[in-house]
């Protein structure tokens, strides 16, 4: 592990990402994508926690408004989304022998472990995966909130915030502004002042807070997470 720039991180992957070329659901050449990107660093000794968000099944502050839910019922269904999400990728781990583990913020003892912070080190420090669940548990805040929570929570040395197709923060949209440019260096204060819209501006302050690096990269390049891990220049360090 001498090489490595990082010891023990915090992925944080979108619902979106495992729709691949789905509109709604989960889509398994993603997952198992994912899932091999997070066996190679496994490999490598690498301590790996993962939060999930569940936008692919769905999103509480955009579909609750429409079936007439308020916020906090939607956030919560939201919430039981991102558990799903973190089942499959376990499965998929585990089809690939990876030891996991899934630890929900919301008490489900039949599929996961409640979270518990020292439990959760311990089974890293085991070389074992922990995929956060449920998000804090809480309405009204994101799974990017709950990622730098949860990241500070472990003491994470990073936090990895995967993209679909997006391979860092640019000055604007890169998909509807082609003019817009790639940053490699940003930040904390300039994400929350200009307004950019790579994060929740709480997981930010979070992250500034505790002094966490994140980094913005396309989860879909090939053997992206070993190569920050490695000290590569992938995407876009905020810190």
């Amino acid at each position: 592990m001498g090489d490595l720039k990082y010891k023990r991180v915090l992925l944080k992957i979108s619902g979106e990402a495992l729709m691949g070329s789905q509109d709604f659901g989960i889509d398994p050449e993603p997952v198992e994508m994912i899932a091999q990107e997070i066996k190679k660093a496994v490999d490598k000794g690498v301590q790996v926690a993962v939060v999930v968000g569940g936008g692919n099944i769905f999103r509480g502050m955009k579909n609750s408004s429409k079936l007439g839910m308020d916020r906090a019922s939607g956030d919560y269904v939201g919430m039981l989304a991102t558990v799903m999400n973190a089942i499959a990728l376990q499965s998929e781990l585990r089809k690939i022998n990876v030891s996991c583990r899934v630890q929900s913020a919301i008490t489900m003892n039949k599929i996961a472990e409640p979270y518990i912070r020292f439990k959760a080190i311990r089974h890293l420090e085991k070389g074992r995966v922990v995929i956060f669940a449920a998000g804090t548990g809480n309405p009204f805040f994101t799974t990017d909130t709950a990622a730098a929570l949860r990241a500070s929570e472990i003491d994470a040395e990073a936090m990895l915030m995967a993209k679909n197709g997006v391979d860092g923060v640019y000055t604007d949209d890169p998909k509807t502004n082609k003019d817009a440019k790639k940053l490699d260096n940003i930040s904390y204060d300039d994400i929350i002042h200009n307004n950019l819209k790579v994060m929740d501006l709480t997981s930010c302050a979070l992250c500034k807070e505790n002094k966490i690096p994140i980094v913005v990269f396309d989860f879909s390049a090939k053997d992206s997470i070993v190569d920050i891990l490695q000290g590569k220049d992938i995407g876009t360090k905020v810190s």
